[in-house]
């Protein structure tokens, strides 16, 4: 099954799951703590029923955790694919309505894909849009690096997680999101070295 196809089956706790780990894998290019977008993740493994609100209110904390983008938009790759991190949480919706979730998670498969893209040195910084990305997710891997077929394992795999254990998959989802943070931490090392 494609990832628009799992996107577009997924329930609630997925598709907020989905959204947050793509958002948890690119967190790197905003800063050093591993732990930030914690919280959150804790209000999805709550089943009570202020579950809703109590993400609501960890959501707001955490974006006055973040620094805003610089004032000055920068024109290398990492300034471009830190801008795309940067909309992935102001868009995040505070209501886990199925309907919102859906576009949010949707929205940041995408971006994500993106930010993998634009990072990958065999693209050299060199970003299609989102037009550039669909074909990853319908399952068209021809021009796929391996850096975003392995994005798009990860979304996929995340995914599946969710619908076949439900909450109990949030533990292996964390783990899925641990190493593609790694993953990309790595890249943007390696890039930071190469410009020095």
């Amino acid at each position: 099954m494609s990832l628009v196809e799992l996107i577009a089956r997924a329930d609630e706790r997925g598709l907020a799951a989905s959204g947050l780990a793509c958002l948890d894998r690119c967190a790197p290019l905003l800063g050093d703590d591993d732990e930030i977008l914690r919280p959150l993740w804790g209000a999805l493994a709550d089943d009570g029923a202020g579950a809703g609100g109590d993400w609501a209110e960890r959501l707001e904390r955490l974006r006055g955790a973040f620094p805003g983008p610089g004032r000055a938009a920068g024109t290398t790759a990492e300034d471009e694919a830190a801008l795309l991190v940067h909309r992935m949480l102001a868009a995040a919706p505070a209501d886990r309505s199925a309907a919102g979730m859906r576009v949010w998670a949707d929205a940041c498969s995408v971006a994500s894909l993106r930010v993998h893209r634009l990072l990958d040195p065999a693209q050299d910084g060199h970003d299609a849009g989102a037009a550039g990305v669909d074909g990853c997710r319908q399952d068209h891997p021809e021009d796929m690096s391996p850096l975003v077929a392995a994005e798009v394992r990860r979304q996929v795999t995340v995914l599946e997680l969710l619908a076949g254990h439900g909450a109990a998959g949030l533990r292996q989802v964390l783990e899925v999101s641990a190493e593609g943070r790694r993953v990309l931490r790595a890249v943007v090392s390696r890039r930071e070295r190469g410009h020095l």
